[in-house]
């Protein structure tokens, strides 16, 4: 765990890069740092491995206040990439991997297994790569070598300073899905630094959003972009952003908590008064403790009203349902073909506890793209 008490950095001109940040970091934790040119995120990072040193309040690591550290070992003890990798031109791919385990003492055996496992780990083929230089290798190739050096030691802590930065769009997001997947099953404490909010949304597990050297907010992707607590972390993140990230939009927030609903011995035709009362073409039927049992339509309903005593003997399955866990994200992908664009949303008892349709989906996402209300 890294915990920040009261740490400050001022230079000796007066200038107060860092104020009085008191913030965790959990072990394995995703924590990206974001905010305008200038706000002291990239030095609040630099601080923990004593590339920058605090000049008040204590910064530990795992309980060790780092002032009290040699800052060489500290160092070795963290990975760390920069943009554009950093790569020793004048090394070997497998050089610059091995350059931590080699400062650590390790044999060569180990060294060369260990760049094997790396190269292979960042989707390089190390027949391929190993003996090649940083010049014969693309920018996004480089910089999966830039990671793959960083983990090499099998650090607990990785920093990252805007790693992606200079990538072209479509590396870029290649490296943020490798990223990721290398996380989850490594595991690691990682410390991102980035001014690319979507990248900061995409793969945070929290955000630290800074402004003039403060802390303004330390929230999840979820609460950052739901429950902004000052305007101008409001105003940074994009006042609709939350509309261009469906997956941070919970399905509860769009579903109709009043669908309508009927039991299964009601007669067609009192099914078609009601359908016609509650002006919908459609009718979840569910038992008395409310469990769905499956859909009829009107269309259904009028062309049996002359066969059948109940519209219980033309109840059709649901195919597609959501749960109250569920995004906006998951509607989406669903409600195309979903029979009626009906979805309905059940608790894990079977229980309906709303409805999303494809009417709602629309008027929710247009409304907001043409900047009205919900």
């Amino acid at each position: 765990m890294i915990k920040f008490e009261n740490v400050s950095k001022t230079y000796p001109d007066g200038f107060q890069a860092v104020k009085s940040l008191n913030f965790e970091i959990k072990d394995g934790e995703f924590l990206v740092f974001i905010g305008p040119s200038g706000c002291g995120k990239t030095t609040t990072m630099k601080m923990i491995n004593r590339l920058v040193s605090h000049t008040g309040g204590t910064l530990s690591v795992d309980g060790k206040d780092i002032k009290k550290q040699d800052p060489v070992k500290l160092r070795r003890t963290m990975g760390y990439v920069i943009q554009q990798a950093g790569l020793f031109p004048h090394y070997t791919i497998e050089q610059n991997i091995a350059l931590m385990p080699e400062l650590k003492g390790w044999d060569e055996k180990k060294k060369k297994d260990r760049v094997i496992e790396m190269l292979n780990l960042v989707g390089l083929d190390p027949e391929l790569f190993a003996k090649r230089y940083p010049k014969e290798l693309s920018g996004g190739q480089q910089q999966r070598v830039g990671v793959a050096r960083a983990l090499a030691a099998d650090p607990d802590i990785v920093l990252m300073d805007e790693p992606f930065g200079a990538l072209d769009p479509i590396t870029r997001e290649q490296l943020q899905d490798e990223l990721l997947r290398l996380q989850r099953d490594l595991k690691k404490t990682i410390v991102f630094v980035t001014h690319d909010m979507d990248e900061a949304l995409k793969l945070g597990d929290r955000i630290a959003v800074m402004k003039d050297g403060e802390l303004l907010q330390l929230d999840t992707p979820d609460m950052l972009l739901r429950e902004p607590s000052h305007g101008f972390v409001e105003e940074f993140i994009g006042k609709n952003r939350l509309y261009q990230n469906p997956e941070y939009i919970p399905v509860t927030d769009l579903m109709r908590k009043d669908p309508s609903t009927s039991l299964p011995d009601r007669s067609p035709g009192k099914a078609i008064t009601f359908m016609r009362q509650r002006k919908t073409d459609t009718l979840l039927i569910t038992d008395t403790q409310g469990i769905l049992l499956g859909i009829v339509s009107a269309y259904d309903v009028l062309a049996n009203i002359d066969t059948v005593a109940t519209i219980g003997e033309i109840i059709k399955p649901v195919t597609h349902m959501l749960k109250p866990t569920d995004t906006a994200q998951d509607a989406l992908l669903n409600v195309v073909e979903a029979k009626n664009g009906i979805l309905p949303v059940v608790d894990e008892q079977g229980k309906l506890v709303g409805i999303v349709t494809r009417g709602t989906l629309l008027t929710m996402f247009a409304n907001h793209w043409a900047g009205g209300e919900v």
